[in-house]
């Protein structure tokens, strides 16, 4: 099996790349980013598809600056929507199979029970609404299998573990947001997923569906920063505060936990706490 990755040199990409050894002997993987295939445009999709025989395609290229999209919301609905449409359009016409990353924004975050898949999407924001949109076009033509993710962070790229771990170190204090309740949930774990779905679909016909994956239990970002701060020995004293103190361009889903007996069961995963995951993150950092 030949797999194109897309958005390669972001947080799961790279996760990804570094695992691809763990995948079965017969895939061969294509690593790609915005400088050497740009998915806005179909027939460059398709010709690279047509050149290296690809059979499958794990999308993880997104406009992610859920701040930024509220400012340039033409290149988050390119990235986040019309290059999706390729995707799915080349996916069923190709008879392809596409995972898709999608993402909690989805939601709006108003829910007290952990969100299922077929709980009704509600976005708020010009990011969750655009990947929405992405998620419309797979779902519409059946084309693949979307997996939502929330909280996403790695050793590598921007993202709130690394920013937090640099912090506690030069400041003597922190204000924390602690009333958005979610998953954190380690780019390795979700790699690792990937992988062991890929594994399993070369005997599948179809690989299609939404699903949720993040790691086991929930917290705050204030709670989550604690166990940062707590894991590094940093004497940085964090103070909870409210979503109305720290006021964002884009609204922020209040709630963002999963329900992920769906993606376990089908795939008979064995998803980490983030407690553990964080642990390991932080050591290899």
């Amino acid at each position: 099996m030949n797999i194109l990755v897309t958005g390669a040199n972001g947080q799961l990409g790279r996760e990804l790349y570094d695992r691809q050894g763990l995948a079965r002997a017969s895939s061969k993987f294509y690593f790609t980013d915005k400088e050497d295939l740009d998915i806005t445009q179909k027939g460059d999709i398709e010709k690279f598809i047509d050149n290296h025989a690809i059979n499958a395609v794990i999308n993880c290229a997104a406009y992610t600056d859920v701040d930024g999209a509220e400012n340039h919301q033409q290149a988050a609905w390119q990235l986040n929507e019309a290059a999706v449409g390729n995707l799915a359009r080349l996916a069923t016409d190709k008879n392809l199979r596409l995972i898709h990353i999608s993402t909690d924004y989805v939601f709006d975050g108003t829910s007290h029970r952990p969100y299922r898949e077929d709980d009704e999407p509600n976005p708020h924001s010009i990011y969750g609404k655009s990947k929405l949109a992405g998620e419309q076009h797979i779902t519409r033509n059946n084309a693949g299998m979307i997996i939502r993710t929330a909280w996403l962070y790695s050793t590598y790229g921007k993202n709130f573990v690394k920013t937090i771990s640099r912090l506690v170190k030069e400041k003597e204090q922190l204000k924390v947001v602690c009333d958005q309740v979610g998953n954190p949930t380690y780019a390795g774990d979700l790699a690792m997923a990937l992988l062991q779905i890929i594994n399993v679909s070369e005997e599948m016909k179809e690989l299609t569906g939404i699903y949720h994956y993040a790691n086991e239990g929930v917290c705050s970002w204030y709670d989550f920063a604690l166990e940062i701060a707590r894991l590094q020995d940093a004497s940085c004293r964090i103070h909870p505060i409210e979503s109305k103190d720290w006021p964002t361009p884009a609204p922020r889903p209040h709630y963002s936990v999963f329900n992920k007996k769906k993606i376990k069961d089908r795939f008979l995963l064995r998803i980490p706490h983030w407690r553990e995951s964080l642990e390991r993150t932080l050591q290899k950092m």
